[in-house]
């Protein structure tokens, strides 16, 4: 059965993914139209930053963020200045580095997205006098919309297995940091097989039930 630690891990993991995939969401649509219609020479650059996650090793980006914002970083100075303090081993800096993990997963997906809608709808709702706000609220976004429920779901999904980059940054701390991955981590080194057991058991599900829910939405879709 699941201890308190295991509850408590648990929730954490949930908030931490549903306010990452918020912020992403956030972030992800502007950068994503931008890629879909931008010609500029640094669309190939932006898009290897976004999809730099892919490649990288989670505990390099942690490495990374864990330098720009400890105490001599210029991200960690900015904060004390500031008087907010150090991000890293606290909720704030386990979002800032699941924001960046979990980016290409969100982007990529709205993306692809706003390029399937092709030119045709903007250009009828140019005729109609719409402003570009007024399209892409009232035209792009309805159109897109499979695209963002994509993203939300992989956004989500990636940030509840996150292990890597959230020990990096937030570390090991009971009911603060320590999320479900990191939760498994202690249990197997403390020889405690079925209690990983449990929470290792759920991860799989949830994943196939995130990928199964995905697939069947796809067939749908093409039907």
């Amino acid at each position: 059965m699941m201890s308190a630690a295991d509850l408590a891990a648990i929730r954490l993991t949930l908030e931490l993914a549903a306010v990452t995939t918020a912020i992403l969401l956030v972030i992800g649509t502007p950068v994503a139209w931008w890629l879909a219609r931008t010609r500029s020479r640094l669309k190939g650059v932006v898009g290897a930053v976004v999809a730099l996650p892919l490649v990288l090793p989670p505990t390099v980006i942690g490495f990374y963020l864990l330098l720009l914002m400890g105490p001599h970083g210029p991200v960690g100075q900015l904060t004390q200045a500031l008087g907010i303090g150090l991000l890293p081993f606290s909720f704030a800096g386990l979002v800032i580095g699941s924001v960046f993990y979990s980016l290409p997963f969100v982007v990529q997906p709205l993306q692809q997205a706003f390029e399937a809608i092709g030119e045709r709808p903007l250009e009828v709702a140019a005729t109609l006098r719409a402003g570009a706000l007024d399209t892409f609220f009232s035209v792009v976004l309805p159109l897109a919309r499979p695209g963002f429920v994509t993203a939300a779901v992989l956004g989500f999904a990636h940030t509840v297995g996150e292990f890597g980059v959230v020990l990096m940054i937030g570390g090991n701390i009971p009911e603060k940091t320590r999320v479900v991955s990191v939760q498994i981590y202690d249990h197997v080194e403390a020889l405690e097989y079925a209690q990983a057991h449990w929470l290792s058991a759920g991860m799989v599900v949830f994943s196939f039930l995130v990928l199964f829910l995905l697939h069947s939405r796809k067939r749908g879709s093409v039907r």
